[in-house]
Formats: structure tokens, C-alpha cells, sequence
């Protein structure tokens, strides 16, 4: 067999392994999750590993047996997948492109403007059925309760010049222009004498389950985390880009052997 069909093979075969725990954890997910954000997951993770599972044995059994339709199908797959990937690359970096927080004089932290992000993003937090998952999914992860037992102890100054994340400060305490009177990190009484034009002033609650949840500034907290996120996964995504280009090269020459192979039993 030659050098190329090994390398398919052997990389195929780890694949192949790596998708069995990946199967495992999404239908573990969907016997054992409770919450909006585990049964989310759980269908992605599934498909997932399954798709992982069919193009690794294609692959195995299309290089190591000498079944040239299968390789050819395998290496149709890579192809489609390394297209995917670089439209989906080329498209992170461009929605991410626009937005940032806005540095607040004498603050730790920044004010984060919904407007300030990109059209197609907007419309994603802005949906109604979005949101609700979305915002299940940050009461879940209890990131407000963690706020609020770190402060604790925080006087409003003090509470000012902490390094808060865009969630902490978009989701869990209320707008700065709102005036309301501090009593601990999520829980700001409102005064009664409010004039701000800000409708994040009207949204807050102290109640744990509410807070800024359905605020302007906690969708735009969220964008900017998921913009940070995504930049990191797209520098993630040309590594793993090469790494595709590389295999299906190796495939392409595995292909080349297996039809010479096959004239030469012919």
C-alpha cells in the first residue's frame, strides 16, 4: 500500500475514534439536559459526530481496501467542507468587523450600544424566539449570581472601577444614566424621579430572573462577546483550513494510486 493511502487511513481511523465520545456526549446531553441551552446542543453535537463517523470510515476504507468510489466521495465531502469553511471564515470576520464598547471616563468597564454592531447580528438578538433562548441560556449560566457574590462587598465607587465583561455590564446592573440608587451589584432601587430617555432604565428588575436580561445593552454585551468569540474561532478555523487542504492532497494522491492500482489488476 502506498505512503498516501496510509496517511488516509491512519488519519481517517483517529477521526473515526475521536467521533465515538462526541456521539456519546450529544445523546448523554439529550437523556440528561434540563436546560433551553443542553437540549440546544445536544442535536448539533449528534449530527456532528455522526457526519465525523461517515466521512472517516469513507475515507479508512476508501484508502486502505482500495475502493476508489468511496475515496472519490470522501474527497467530494473535504472539498464541500473546506469551501464551507473558508465562506464561514471569510463571513466571521466581516460581521465581527464592526462594533466595540465605548470607553466610560472614570469607569472599569465600557457601555456597549446595540447600534454600534453589524445589521445581521442585530437581527438575530432581536428576534423574539432568539432571544428567549438566548436569554435562558445567560440565566443558566448563572454569570449575574457570580457577579454578584465577586461585588458583594463593592461600594457603588468601588463597583465602578471593577474590569466587569461586557455580559457583567450589559446584562446585570442598569444603565449608568438611569440614576438608580444602589443597594449590592444586581439590586438598584429605582428613585421615582427618572428622566432618562433610556428604555433599558424601564426594563430592569432586581428580581434575579430579570435584572438588564431584556435590555439594548445586554444584547449588545452579547454581541461583543460573540464577536471576541468568533475571531478567536476563525484564527482557529484557518489552522484547521490548511490542515484540510494538506489531508485532501494526501487523499487526492491516495485516489491517483488506488485507479493506477486498479488498471495494473485489471
Amino acid at each position: 500500500m502506498r505512503l498516501s493511502n496510509n496517511v488516509v487511513g491512519f488519519l481517517n481511523f483517529l477521526t473515526f475514534l475521536f467521533s465515538i465520545p462526541i456521539v456519546v456526549a450529544g445523546v448523554w446531553l439529550s437523556k440528561q439536559g434540563s436546560t433551553e441551552c443542553e437540549k440546544f446542543l445536544e442535536k448539533p453535537i449528534i449530527i456532528l459526530g455522526i457526519f465525523l463517523m461517515f466521512v472517516s470510515l469513507t475515507g479508512f476504507i476508501g484508502s486502505c481496501f482500495r475502493v476508489s468510489w468511496l475515496l472519490w466521495v470522501y474527497l467530494l465531502v473535504m472539498f464541500l467542507l473546506i469551501v464551507v469553511l473558508f465562506g464561514y471564515t471569510i463571513f466571521a470576520f466581516v460581521i465581527t468587523n464592526k462594533g466595540a464598547g465605548t470607553v466610560l471616563s472614570d469607569k472599569g468597564y465600557k457601555e456597549y450600544k446595540l447600534g454600534d454592531y453589524s445589521h445581521w447580528l442585530q437581527k438575530r438578538v432581536n428576534s423574539t424566539k432568539n432571544w428567549n433562548k438566548i436569554r435562558s441560556c445567560l440565566s443558566d449560566s448563572k454569570v449575574c449570581s457570580s457577579f454578584q457574590d465577586k461585588y458583594l462587598n463593592d461600594t457603588l465607587s468601588h463597583l465602578y472601577t471593577e474590569n466587569l465583561s461586557a455580559l457583567q455590564a450589559g446584562c446585570c446592573k442598569p444603565s449608568d444614566d438611569c440614576g438608580f440608587a444602589y443597594v449590592s451589584p444586581t439590586v438598584w432601587t429605582k428613585n421615582g424621579t427618572d428622566v432618562s430617555t433610556n428604555p433599558d432604565c424601564n426594563a430592569w428588575d432586581s428580581d434575579p430572573k430579570v435584572l438588564c436580561f431584556n435590555c439594548q445593552s445586554c444584547k449588545a454585551g452579547l454581541l461583543d462577546n460573540l464577536k471576541s468569540n468568533w475571531k478567536k474561532t476563525a484564527v482557529v478555523n484557518i489552522v484547521f483550513l490548511i490542515f484540510l487542504i494538506i489531508v485532501y492532497s494526501v487523499g487526492c494522491c491516495a485516489f491517483r494510486n488506488n485507479r493506477r492500482d486498479n488498471e495494473y489488476y485489471k
